[in-house]
């Protein structure tokens, strides 16, 4: 059995990680370098680096401070937005990103996908996919969940692993920042309609939500801010509590 990922995300805004409710009221929750560091020695299985104001004020990500975090960690590392290109993905890359998250720009052409894959491995390619329900399902957003794609977002799961795709990073715009919990029946579906590891995003509060999503949905990885920014639970403390109830997590 595969060991379940947890995976802490640094959601970056002028240099500063910040945190919000369904993206929006961001506060402060301090230095991505500093925070990073501090992930590691936890033992996170991952870390995930978004830079989640590149896309909209259509620039590149911030480079020299992923150069500054992955310095400070030795654990994989991932890093999305205002991600456009192969030239983008190899800068990032070479800066010390293990893999990349895209979102908006493989919303715009999903050959971005492909052609990352081509080049890189699809190992190294992560669709990101911002969920919000609408109706009986949900749509994909872009431009850090401010606009509808138009598009049925666990199609858009299938489709965006057909172009290469290694991994979803799977996010509920609805639940985001509001700790009552994963959203089960969106990760339910787009886990169904793929055959790649799905990282659940949007919704912790408590160790129990990570039970959930772990026991009731099989996930892959489990990924979570709020509350591991501001110490309401702490990694390690964590994988004990999942590991003593029979998940198995790297200690």
């Amino acid at each position: 059995m595969l060991a379940k990922r947890i995976i802490p995300c640094l959601d970056v805004k002028d240099g500063r990680t910040v945190k919000g409710t369904r993206f929006k009221d961001l506060r402060d929750a301090g230095d991505p370098a500093e925070l990073a560091r501090i992930y590691c020695e936890q033992k996170a299985d991952e870390l995930v680096f978004l830079d989640i104001t590149a896309t909209n004020e259509k620039r590149r990500v911030l480079v020299d401070l992923v150069s500054k975090v992955a310095a400070a960690i030795d654990i994989p590392f991932t890093v999305g937005g205002g991600i456009n290109s192969v030239d983008d993905i190899g800068l990032l890359l070479g800066a010390g990103a293990d893999k990349v998250s895209i979102n908006s720009a493989a919303l715009d052409d999903p050959k971005v996908l492909a052609d990352a894959a081509k080049c890189f491995g699809s190992q190294c390619v992560v669709l990101a996919i911002d969920a919000k329900r609408s109706g009986n399902g949900w749509h994909a957003y872009k431009n850090g969940g401010r606009t509808s794609a138009g598009v049925d977002a666990i199609e858009w799961a299938s489709m965006g692993t057909s172009f290469g795709a290694g991994e979803i990073l799977l996010t509920s715009i609805d639940a985001d920042g509001a700790k009552k919990g994963f959203d089960l029946e969106l990760y339910r579906s787009v886990a169904s309609a793929v055959s790649v590891p799905v990282i659940a995003s949007g919704g912790a509060g408590t160790k129990d939500h990570f039970l959930e999503i772990f026991q009731e949905c099989d996930a892959d990885a489990a990924l979570a801010a709020t509350v591991f920014h501001f110490k309401e639970i702490e990694v390690p403390a964590l994988k004990q509590w999942l590991n003593a109830r029979g998940v198995a997590v790297r200690m």
